[in-house]
């Protein structure tokens, strides 16, 4: 935290206790008591985007003793002005006397990210707003917890890599299975060879996005469209192209979103390549199913593993002496010995979280790269997007994760990165 930082939050609490009804009264939480820390202690927060998960974010964000949020930025106005309403509500009630106005509403990120007095950014927006967004939050000096899926495009994730390097920032991918003990252990017991050798990986997830031709209609009063749209290409206005319903609206589009393809890839396959060892890595080959001897999307791994995205609950590695099937409060072994004796100290022992939004807390203070790290966000979304590109085209694709390249193939190269609508760029 810098020098410039510390003073510039020093100002802004005298001016929210200069908001106080009874001057001469010093609250708990001025005072780091009641569980809250002391002003100098708490990472200032920004939020940008702030509707499905962003909103939910932004309730528990408020609820943290260890963070102050300053600012809310969305391109809808009836979104931020009621967000920051509650801000300021809900911190006037926790200090217990008089009014607060210290959360700043924002149309355009840049004016939030212009701000010294803020430490840290929550990016969740569509997806083709991101890499803009975080390289700019970078390289304006802000650590970030950015939603997944990382990025709309395998260029857009390594370059977001390299700025983030650049600018010594910590920034967490919102892909949170990393931080459930179920997840861990069973990548734990997988990489301790639990299940013997391992030989295929099958992950249930969804359809990937597709093109959309929808009508014209009249844009909301309050609603920044062209901010909204901003680097896709130009469309006209109707509700379901930015409707932020899980599973339709804009996660279906192809200038928005991977579809289904990364948005649950990015936690599925992100478990897959955890428990296969290949963070930082990835397959050598992607064939989409072509309804003859190819039935599911299939990713073949130099190691000899195979993936398959077919029926599963959640992911399944398969062994040469047993399975392992994991999802979000489950867990099934077969056998069962497979995991009834504790991990041994010369078995595997993966990065233990306290929780997603607790592990990126700790990183900001000890400047240590959190569990869900840029690069791994980056590593998981190339496989997302590999699967896209060979479904699209209808053919199968090889790739080089050493040095991130499509082999032999101009046409789906072309698809590792989309042409940006002016004046946007990383």
């Amino acid at each position: 935290m810098t020098q410039r930082a510390r003073v510039s939050r020093r100002t802004l609490l005298k001016r929210a206790a200069g908001a106080l009804a009874v001057p001469y009264f010093v609250p708990a939480w001025a005072l780091g008591r009641g569980g809250w820390l002391p002003p100098s202690e708490r990472i200032t927060v920004g939020f940008i985007g702030i509707g499905n998960m962003g909103g939910g974010h932004f309730d528990g964000f408020l609820e943290d003793k260890q963070l102050q949020v300053l600012a809310a930025c969305d391109v809808r106005r009836d979104v931020r002005e009621r967000r920051k309403e509650q801000a300021d509500k809900k911190y006037a009630a926790d200090r217990q006397a008089g009014d607060y106005k210290g959360c700043a509403a924002y149309n355009n990120f840049e004016d939030l990210l212009a701000r010294d007095d803020i430490d840290a950014v929550l990016i969740a927006v569509p997806d083709h707003w991101h890499a803009i967004i975080a390289c700019a939050a970078a390289r304006a000096g802000k650590d970030i917890y950015c939603e997944k899926p990382l990025t709309l495009t395998i260029k857009e994730a390594w370059d977001l890599v390299d700025t983030v390097r650049r600018y010594g920032r910590v920034f967490q991918t919102g892909s949170q299975q990393r931080s459930d003990r179920e997840f861990r252990l069973a990548c734990e017991l997988v990489r301790s060879g639990r299940i013997g050798k391992l030989q295929t990986v099958t992950v249930n997830i969804g359809e990937p996005s597709q093109e959309a031709y929808l009508p014209e209609q009249p844009v909301p009063e309050g609603f920044d469209w062209d901010r909204w749209l901003g680097p896709a290409p130009w469309q006209p206005y109707n509700a379901e192209r930015c409707s932020g319903n899980y599973g339709g609206g804009w996660r279906k589009i192809r200038d928005y979103s991977g579809g289904m393809t990364t948005d649950w890839g990015a936690h599925h396959y992100d478990i897959a390549q955890w428990g296969m060892g290949m963070d930082g890595s990835g397959p050598v080959e992607i064939i989409p199913p072509n309804g003859k001897d190819v039935e599911h999307m299939t990713f073949k791994y130099a190691n000899g593993v195979i993936m398959q995205r077919a029926q599963a609950n959640g992911v399944l590695f398969s062994g040469t002496e047993g399975d392992i099937e994991v999802n979000r409060g489950y867990f099934q072994a077969e056998p069962k010995s497979i995991a009834e004796e504790p991990l041994g100290p010369n078995d595997v022992h993966l990065y233990k979280s306290p929780g997603h939004r607790q592990d990126w807390i700790n990183c900001i203070r000890s400047r240590k790269r959190p569990i869900c790290d840029v690069a791994i966000g980056a590593s998981s979304v190339t496989v997302c997007h590999l699967s896209n590109i060979a479904y699209w085209l209808g053919r199968p694709i090889k790739w080089d994760p050493e040095k991130r390249e499509i082999i032999g193939d101009s046409e789906a190269s072309r698809w590792m990165d989309r042409p940006k609508r002016a004046p946007w760029r990383l």
